[in-house]
């Protein structure tokens, strides 16, 4: 079960950085609003990726992860562990609102100005903000592998009393 619990644990890593990743290349080559169609099936991909790959791989990642400190009793004393597990929420919860759910928005709103529904100006007006959310929750990711592969000792350092 622990060898189990760890391949998806990595496999889910590499889906959450990857489509992270793919996430900054689109938002920094994301072309004009004046081409709105070129906009909203670029702003339409970012949406899928985020719906079908971000998003099943951050739950792999933060499932597996819970269910390996559940599993393995090693991990309830070692600070590293609960380092992980502070900094995995901090990623599920900025993912989820930094990320996806604007992705998901400038996608459907795109789709709307397309459609003639919605006025083209009021679009691409959160690229930068998402840019700079995703690259901080990418860092946060980093950080989260780094302590796995590194596994640091959090305590403190034992002084001699004087006598």
């Amino acid at each position: 079960m622990r060898k189990a619990l760890k391949f998806l644990h990595t496999i889910g890593g590499i889906g959450l950085t990857g489509a992270l990743v793919v996430q900054l290349l689109m938002l920094q080559n994301m072309p004009p609003v004046d081409s709105l169609l070129a906009y909203a099936t670029a702003r339409g991909q970012m949406g899928l990726i985020s719906q079908w790959i971000l998003f099943p791989s951050l739950a792999i990642v933060l499932v597996s992860g819970l269910l390996s400190m559940a599993w393995t009793d090693a991990f309830h004393s070692q600070g590293w562990a609960w380092m992980k597990l502070a900094l995995g929420v901090s990623v599920f919860e900025g993912t989820l609102i930094a990320v996806q759910g604007p992705a998901t928005r400038e996608a459907a709103r795109a789709a709307q100005a397309l459609a003639g529904e919605l006025d083209p100006a009021l679009l691409g007006l959160t690229a930068v903000s998402e840019w700079k959310s995703t690259l901080v929750i990418l860092g946060v990711a980093i950080a989260n592998v780094v302590l796995a592969v590194w596994r640091p000792r959090f305590s403190a350092k034992k002084q001699a009393l004087p006598q």
